[in-house]
């Protein structure tokens, strides 16, 4: 059941598992995650870039849990982003920055904070500095356009 998207010049492989798929590409809701973190990812590099915070690498991981598989459609109940900073950047610029992208500027997170939402975590150099939640309300861009976040 494997299936093929593109926009005219890229294209991603989508499949799913037996039996009926033989998992030769993502799933679309695994492509959907994977959206997530690209979406953010390049959020938080160019924030850190504008910032001028050295940043040697960014892991992002993504998780989702599931609405009850026994009712259809079986959608999105929670998603889990960790970010996984490594480098001398300062903590409070990159809490600053995956704030501002999972407040204001990550259009995948918005779209998906609308159905479930997106707890995420973050780490510098292997130790937790943040946790929060995406927040894409009127209050939440008026707390960051006033610098509060």
């Amino acid at each position: 059941m494997s299936f093929e998207a593109g926009d005219g010049v890229n294209t991603v492989q989508m499949d799913t598992r037996a039996p009926n798929g033989d998992d030769s590409g993502l799933s679309p809701k695994k492509l959907v995650l994977a959206g997530i973190t690209g979406c953010t990812g390049m959020d938080v590099v160019a924030l850190l870039k504008k910032f001028r915070e050295p940043l040697d690498r960014l892991e992002i991981s993504a998780e989702a849990t599931m609405t009850d598989e026994m009712v259809q459609p079986v959608t999105f109940a929670r998603v889990d982003l960790i970010f996984d900073a490594f480098g001398k950047c300062a903590p409070e610029k990159l809490i600053k920055a995956v704030m501002l992208s999972q407040t204001r500027y990550c259009g995948v997170s918005a779209m998906i904070a609308r159905a479930c939402p997106i707890h995420y975590v973050v780490r510098l150099d292997g130790k937790e500095i943040a946790r929060g939640e995406a927040d894409f309300s009127a209050e939440a861009a008026a707390r960051s356009s006033a610098g509060e976040n």
